[in-house]
């Protein structure tokens, strides 16, 4: 166990984490010349394209120092964006050591902080690593004074490093070795083992990463999964060597994988305890939390006859990703579909693109709303997050919604328009902390609905690319939230419905419905757009009727005969706008929901 060492790299997103583990592999010659590419971690296509990571993957590489020692090194790579931070707290869990990496150029940022105080909380040994200082803009010695005032580690111990090139990659190697602990563990006692990842492997199964905290784990052997409850027999245990090296066991302190014929990864439950049938522990690890989801949107098919695909589409990818929830829903516009639940905006958008390119569908998405807790008068409370189940407002006693702690680190200079751009978006307290020299974290609490849409996007735009944001959940608070539908010929539509904070209903609306009235085709009769909230008119916009030139065949005559025929056009149109009905293209629905708000 002393030639062992577990570790993980945490960092701000686009910091290097995904390059500087490339490196380390080639370093340890993990992989053939032959075989290697960029990201050796990252199996996705939109992974490699977008340059972040999604799913935290493991490789288990056998480094021999310059004294002559052999160690096996077991690096877990984590996602660095807020979404995927539960990811990364279970790979804290599996590990003794974290590499924490700051961009030379751009200092530490706000998810860097938020993982240290992950680590912290598992008590992890961090190594800082300054990276990029290949860069012209890199400055080795403003990261280090960030990494003495933000991240309170020693300056002196950080370690250098262009990941691009491979500089100082040796020194990354020598400074695992000597800085982070090996694992603690007894071989001989009862086994608990932690799930900390899995993914499908469409001829053998689920196959869960796990590291052995105590006790030996072999094949044949019967297991328990503590929270689950499941049981199941081990087929084949091994590490990850960027491919599968099955091994007789894995013992206390060892990181690899397990098959035991899981057929989805929705019966078993990442972050669980692997203990034995025969000789159980008494107690799981500590620590376990379920991945929550925060946002909810319905997915339609563009074409209905699409469903079927859209079913097989959203199982295959629930069997390979655990945090996504969806339960069947309909719409009398779009047809049948799905209310699903996802991590964050950019889960939503890693989950869309997949189910367009992989299973090559159209898709219609609804507006992401949260979760809002409702208390009725007659002293029942319920959760909704979709406008159809909204009750009457006459029903409603109170209603709270979800508020987070978001951390947002900018320079100097652009802190009023921080401050002002929390405030546009319902912050209800704001604290300054002045961490180093022309670089301040502003600490806002602000409900979790109003950062769904566009505020990231406009904290880059007024910080010029130089602010970071982070945010965690803290309580449900009191709220003045509203159902807004929107009528088109006085019939709602069902799906363009939201529920919105009573402040920010008539601008939405009347982006919906101007939005609309461009989109919709003008029809024989005039078509009124309205935003309503109950009975009340907020918005409206009013699509003009085509107009026949019905006196086109009089020619000369008494003027009585054109009145005549105008008074007959009029009266068929009152009767059509009375009975006929309006045709939405289903491009009205895409441009209303991308567009997201206003």
């Amino acid at each position: 166990m002393k030639h062992i060492r577990n570790f993980c790299i945490i960092a701000h997103i686009d910091h290097g984490k995904s390059t500087l583990a490339d490196r380390l592999i080639q370093a340890c010659n993990g992989v053939a010349q032959r075989d290697f590419h960029d990201q050796m971690l990252d199996s996705m296509d939109i992974e490699r394209e977008r340059g972040i990571t999604i799913k935290s993957n493991t490789v288990s590489l056998d480094y021999t120092a310059p004294d002559g020692k052999k160690y096996l090194l077991n690096l877990i790579d984590t996602p660095g964006h807020v979404d995927f931070s539960h990811e990364v707290r279970r790979s804290l869990m599996a590990c003794e050591g974290a590499l924490i990496i700051v961009d030379a150029s751009q200092g530490v940022e706000a998810q860097t902080v938020a993982n240290l105080y992950l680590a912290m909380e598992y008590d992890l040994q961090l190594l800082p690593v300054i990276n990029k200082i290949d860069l012209p803009a890199a400055n080795i010695d403003m990261a280090q004074e960030a990494i003495d005032a933000e991240l309170g580690l020693d300056p002196f111990e950080a370690i250098p490093v262009s990941a691009k090139t491979g500089l100082n990659i040796e020194n990354v190697l020598t400074g695992i070795v000597e800085k982070l602990p090996p694992p603690s563990g007894d071989p001989t006692a009862p086994l608990k083992a932690l799930v900390f990842d899995a993914f499908f492997d469409k001829y053998r199964g689920v196959i869960l990463q796990i590291r052995v905290i105590e006790g030996t784990i072999k094949t044949k052997d019967a297991i328990h999964f503590m929270h689950g409850g499941r049981d199941y027999n081990v087929d084949e245990v091994g590490y990850n060597q960027l491919k599968l090296v099955p091994k007789k066991q894995l013992s206390a302190g060892e990181v690899g994988y397990l098959v035991a014929g899981v057929k989805s990864v929705q019966d078993i439950e990442i972050g669980d305890t692997i203990t034995s049938l025969e000789n159980p522990a008494s107690d799981p690890i500590p620590g376990y939390q379920k991945a929550r989801q925060v946002v909810f949107s319905s997915i339609y098919p563009m074409s209905t006859d699409q469903y079927t695909d859209l079913t097989k589409a959203l199982d295959k990818l629930a069997i390979n990703d655990a945090a996504l929830t969806y339960e069947k829903d309909s719409s009398a516009a779009l047809g049948f579909g799905f209310r699903c639940g996802f991590l964050g905006l950019l889960h939503l958008d890693v989950i869309q693109e997949r189910l367009q390119r992989e299973f090559d569908l159209g898709l219609v998405i609804s507006a992401p709303s949260v979760k809002y807790s409702l208390q009725l008068k007659d002293g029942k409370e319920v959760e909704i997050d979709n406008p159809s189940y909204w009750p009457d407002p006459t029903m409603i006693e109170s209603i709270t919604e979800p508020f987070i702690k978001a951390s947002i680190l900018t320079p100097e200079e652009h802190v009023g328009p921080v401050m002002e751009l929390c405030r546009e978006h319902r912050s209800e307290s704001q604290t300054m902390n002045y961490l180093s020299a022309g670089r301040i974290e502003v600490i806002s609490e602000m409900p979790l609905g109003e950062v769904l849409f566009d505020f990231y996007d406009k904290l880059k735009m007024i910080t010029r690319g130089y602010g970071s944001f982070d945010h965690e959940p803290i309580e449900y608070r009191k709220t003045d939230v509203v159902k807004v539908e929107i009528l088109v010929n006085k019939e709602p539509v069902d799906t363009l419905a939201y529920l919105v904070h009573r402040e920010k209903a008539r601008s939405r609306a009347l982006h919906y419905c101007e939005r609309l009235a461009k989109e919709i085709p003008r029809h024989q009769f005039k078509i009124p757009i309205q935003g309503v909230i109950g009975g009340n008119v907020i918005a409206r916009s009013t699509i003009n009727a085509l107009r026949k030139d019905v006196t086109s065949k009089c020619y000369g005559g008494d003027i009585s005969r054109k009145k005549k025929l105008l008074e007959k056009q009029k009266k068929g149109k009152a009767k059509m706008k009375q009975f006929g009905s309006v045709n939405i293209p289903q491009k009205a629905f895409v441009s209303v929901l991308k567009a997201g708000d206003d």
